[in-house]
């Protein structure tokens, strides 16, 4: 067969057992604290509700090693969210909560980078909001740890530093909608595959970061993501 031009090589992301995983579908859980969705303007528990990135905005920082995250275009807000992202490992559809576990390969720390200024006109205008989600670098991560590894992860410390200062904290057993929970709902819409990976929503706390900022993220037992943000692109 002959193709057009040769294929995009898939996006691969280290795994601390020494090997490589495919990426392929990044689904994103909004509102997913109570604290960040009151100051997102909600409250309650609302269903959940999902968006995507491209599998390509996925990249990963090594272990001990600081990344440099280059300031987006477009966007004179660019916020951090930091997440706990969830790897698929067996695929499926329509998974009961209470099997979701075993749908689940591994775990890393990430982010979910924002150009809050454009999501936000988005909003304002009804729009969808990939522009201010779905930009290249936009989900920085650090290595996948196996659940075999790890075991099921449905609490612990999730947090980041800016600048050695405390900006989001929490805990994963503060998520509303749990993680077996997510998943469920996610492969009622669509069919999950292995690949797939799912960053879980952010604590309270998101706010702006401008070039020369350090970041530190680690969720309990995940080690630590270490980004510094480059200069803004001309």
């Amino acid at each position: 067969m002959t193709v057009v031009f040769q294929p995009t090589p898939a996006t691969l992301l280290p795994t601390t057992d020494g090997r490589q995983f495919p990426v392929r579908r990044i689904y994103c859980v909004g509102r997913n604290y109570a604290e960040h969705a009151r100051e997102m303007g909600d409250d309650g528990r609302e269903p959940p509700f999902f968006f995507m990135k491209p599998a390509d905005a996925a990249w990963c920082v090594a272990d001990g090693e600081t990344g440099v995250l280059s300031y987006p275009t477009q966007t004179s807000n660019l916020h951090h969210e930091v997440e706990l992202v969830v790897a698929i490992g067996v695929g499926g559809q329509d998974i009961p909560a209470e099997r979701a576990a075993e749908h689940i390969w591994g775990y890393a720390v990430g982010l979910d980078m924002t150009r809050r200024d454009l999501q936000n006109d988005m909003k304002k205008q009804g729009r969808p909001w990939e522009i201010g989600k779905a930009f290249e670098q936009s989900a920085p991560m650090g290595p996948l740890h196996p659940k075999a590894s790890t075991g099921e992860l449905t609490s612990g410390n999730i947090h980041i530093d800016v600048n050695g200062v405390r900006k989001q904290a929490g805990d994963l057993s503060d998520l509303i909608w749990s993680v077996n929970e997510t998943i469920a709902v996610i492969s009622r819409a669509w069919v999950l595959a292995p690949g797939d990976l799912i960053f879980t929503g952010t604590p309270a706390g998101v706010g702006p970061v401008v070039p020369g900022d350090l970041m530190v993220c680690a969720v309990q037992g995940l080690g630590e993501l270490r980004l510094t943000v480059g200069a803004a692109k001309c």
